[in-house]
């Protein structure tokens, strides 16, 4: 499976991403605008860079613009897109079927909350697509899953319903069980669940949820 990491404008923890992306080879590695100076500082030199370039610092972008084998796809500012879309819609089309994402989160709140939104067109796809920051984990689901308590990260995970419902939510090996629950946006009876047998399963019959591994 092609993978590939897209290095997002936002807010980046340097020792995080340092430790993320230990052992994590990738395809391709994507900067969106100022993501050019989180790859920099982290010795990355991208197969493409994406965006409208107007965060970034010149120096930087002129640095990497003399680099070669960067594809470049430059927008102007006023568009229809987020930056971080356009980075997925082309790791998408560069056939890449996993994607993380850094830099997406802990910034703009908007811009968090579009990012989470875009990852539904992954899912819509099959393209398995995840925003990490040194305490979060984020991505969609349309279908149960196991999980193991070895491999979660951090010790709390929630469900929020991305959908207006999520039918028949069941939980078994969590703290906090569920049997058949519907679940709307707005109350939180899904958040801030742990994991106790050594493997967890949710199922649900309709709808998609937001999971949200964390640590404090």
């Amino acid at each position: 499976m092609k993978t590939c990491l897209i290095i997002s404008g936002g807010p980046v923890d340097r020792e995080f991403a340092a430790e993320f992306l230990k052992g994590r080879p990738y395809d391709c590695i994507i900067a969106v605008d100022a993501g050019l100076e989180t790859a920099l500082g982290l010795g990355l030199t991208p197969t493409a860079a994406v965006g409208d370039f107007d965060t970034v610092k010149q120096e930087v972008f002129a640095w990497f613009n003399g680099q070669k084998g960067i594809e470049w796809d430059i927008h102007k500012p006023e568009k229809d897109e987020t930056d971080t879309e356009l980075a997925l819609l082309t790791a998408m089309n560069e056939g890449c079927g996993a994607i993380d994402v850094i830099g997406a989160t802990g910034g703009r709140m908007d811009h968090t909350i579009s990012n989470i939104h875009c990852l539904l067109p992954c899912l819509n796809r099959g393209v398995s697509a995840v925003l990490a920051d040194e305490k979060n984990r984020i991505f969609l689901m349309d279908k149960g899953r196991t999980f193991k308590k070895s491999q979660c990260f951090g010790k709390y995970i929630s469900f929020l319903p991305l959908t207006e419902q999520v039918k028949g939510i069941t939980l078994r090996g969590f703290k906090y069980p569920l049997t058949s629950r519907d679940i709307t946006i707005g109350p939180s009876l899904t958040t801030s669940n742990e994991i106790e047998a050594e493997e967890a399963v949710i199922t649900f019959d309709e709808g998609i949820l937001i999971c949200i591994q964390s640590r404090d």
